[in-house]
């Protein structure tokens, strides 16, 4: 089984736009870079696109290939797919991490999203999210009242049920 994603950090960027990526992430990306040797650095891409979204997403090479696999898979022409591939390929940055293990991130990019100090990475499992902290502590809020109308007892894996990789616990346990 491969790695993913886990965890979440906040990291400083500095006026040139340079972030750690947490080390863990570093190792993922690794792994799932087709063209990673060692001494190398590993490539990544950055999807920017949506105006919805207050987030960035980083995709590795393998997770991006598998997008557009999909997004090549759905009818030439069709709305679906011009919408898509915009997102997926035109608003999107293909970079990597340099030796210090730091990523840039263009001026443009950070704007999109209010990144000015500091940037908050959250793992996604097989993409991760760079946020502004102040929108990710909205977005953690929401996700808090979601669970407040759930029971005390609420077991968030029940939501796989259903899944083929979810099995439900015994009445034994």
């Amino acid at each position: 089984m491969s790695r993913r994603f886990r965890g979440e950090s906040i990291h400083k960027v500095d006026g040139k736009g340079r972030v750690s990526i947490p080390a863990a992430f570093r190792r993922v990306l690794e792994e799932h870079d087709p063209d990673y040797a060692l001494g190398l650095n590993p490539n990544l891409i950055i999807v920017y696109g949506n105006i919805n979204r207050k987030f960035l997403e980083g995709f590795s090479i393998a997770s991006m290939n598998e997008v557009d696999e999909k997004i090549a898979a759905l009818p030439r022409g069709s709305k679906a797919r011009r919408m898509l591939e915009r997102m997926f390929s035109g608003q999107a940055l293909h970079t990597n991490i340099d030796e210090t293990g730091r990523l840039v991130l263009p001026q443009k990019i950070r704007e999109k999203i209010g990144i000015i100090n500091d940037a908050v990475f959250v793992a996604s499992g097989d993409t991760f999210q760079i946020w502004q902290p102040d929108a990710y502590a909205e977005h953690e809020a929401k996700i808090d009242l979601w669970y407040d109308d759930k029971e005390n007892d609420f077991d968030p894996l029940f939501l796989l049920e259903g899944c083929l990789l979810y099995t439900s616990p015994s009445p034994r346990d």
